[in-house]
């Protein structure tokens, strides 16, 4: 018995010394390697862009500026005016439009509105935003402007004084037309105007049905039912154009804005709107950086009355960058020297540069943030005298160093 108790110890130590043995060798990891930059998705479209809604950065892009058809998604830059119009104070959301036989017979999508009937505007802006009614989009162009026409022209004023220069329209609802056109680059700076210059508006973007006189239609934006952080915008289609799509997400505070024309299908420009924008916000990042108004320098001003200037930006900067080049990211500040009062608020007196691995990735002009008035006559004659200096000894400091 003492010998078969003195196996079982013997038993138990061996197995316990192979146990912690096992549990003590070390596993060789494979080494974590820093993420390449990435490339973008492969997208079956005409042509795309994504984009920073607040920098206007482009993250990726496929033939951004060839004119296509935009179809539907004309109904942004109609949209854009009737925000206009209302937040102007020129129509009201409770006004009553009447409806007329053009707008009734408009073919295409339509609210189902009936001729003659006195419609709130509030009731016609959702059936163009959630319903894509052509129209409605007559009858608010009409009610605008008087004729449709009038009001394209109004379109093609707004497309130029934001930049659209590749766009141009012939009508408020996209039906086909060869003088009809636009680019995934226009349509993204639309998009980011609305998003910034209309908010109140825009969140009829994210509203997934309408019901007008008991007929309940959803809205065409598949992306509001498939991805968690879209609120907007507008779909498109016609034989001519294909499928199209203009959405908007926010994500952690990014908004980005994406533009897919010509896909070959619904299923696909949805699909490929979810990957273009999980790429976006998966790579990239939008930071704030620096406050407007606020002193990032204080400069010698030569010959004014306070001697020293500060020196910052007009308005608040962002950047949008790679997630990986923030870590190496750096602010150099170039200064036009000298700087010489009268000095005005706003004045440029030099450039900051961000820098990331020795390339400038965003610059910004330095303002003055305050007015520096001359000084006076025994100041400016010690201030002349210190400036000739200057100029003297940067030259020859110059020369030395180019010699």
């Amino acid at each position: 018995m003492k010998h078969l108790k003195t196996s079982l110890v013997a038993v138990i130590a061996v197995l316990f010394s192979t146990l912690t043995w096992a549990a003590v060798i070390p596993i060789s990891a494979p080494p974590i390697l820093p993420i390449a930059n990435p490339t973008a998705p492969n997208v079956d479209a005409k042509g795309y862009i994504v984009m920073d809604a607040i920098t206007g950065k482009v993250i990726a892009e496929k033939n951004p500026d060839v004119r296509m058809a935009p179809a539907s998604l004309t109904k942004l830059m109609s949209l854009y005016i009737i925000s206009a119009a209302l937040k102007n104070g020129n129509i009201h959301l409770e006004d009553k439009v009447r409806i007329s036989n053009k707008a009734w017979q408009t073919g295409g999508s339509r609210m189902f509105i009936k001729v003659g009937d006195e419609v709130p505007a509030k009731d016609l802006l959702q059936g163009i935003i959630v319903a894509s009614g052509n129209d409605a989009t007559v009858a608010l162009a009409e009610y605008i402007a008087g004729t449709e026409d009038v009001f394209t022209g109004l379109m093609n004023a707004q497309a130029k004084a934001l930049g659209m220069n590749n766009s141009h329209f012939t009508d408020s609802t996209g039906l086909p037309n060869p003088a009809h056109y636009s680019t995934p680059r226009d349509l993204a700076t639309l998009a980011r105007a609305l998003t910034q210059n209309f908010p109140e508006d825009y969140r009829l973007f994210s509203e997934k049905w309408f019901t007008y006189h008991g007929i309940r239609q959803p809205n065409r934006n598949r992306l509001l039912w498939r991805y968690q952080y879209a609120d907007g915008l507008k779909t498109g289609h016609t034989d001519d154009a294909g499928y199209c799509l203009v959405a908007s997400a926010v994500k952690n505070g990014m908004r980005l804005i994406s533009v897919i024309m010509g896909a070959p299908s619904d299923q696909a420009r949805t699909e490929d709107s979810i990957r273009l924008l999980t790429y976006g916000f998966r790579f990239f990042e939008t930071r704030k950086l620096y406050d407007g108004g606020t002193a990032l320098t204080q400069a010698h001003a030569w010959k004014g009355t306070n001697k020293q200037i500060a020196l910052g930006l007009n308005e608040d900067l962002y950047a949008t960058l790679l997630v990986s080049q923030y870590k190496n990211l750096q602010a150099n500040l170039e200064l036009k020297e000298p700087i010489v009062a009268p000095l005005t608020k706003g004045q440029v007196c030099g450039t900051l540069n961000l820098v990331v691995n020795n390339q400038v990735v965003l610059s910004k002009p330095l303002i003055a943030l305050a007015d520096d008035p001359k000084g006076g006559f025994w100041g400016n004659i010690t201030d002349a005298m210190s400036t000739s200096f200057h100029k003297i000894f940067s030259k020859n400091t110059e020369q030395a160093n180019n010699g």
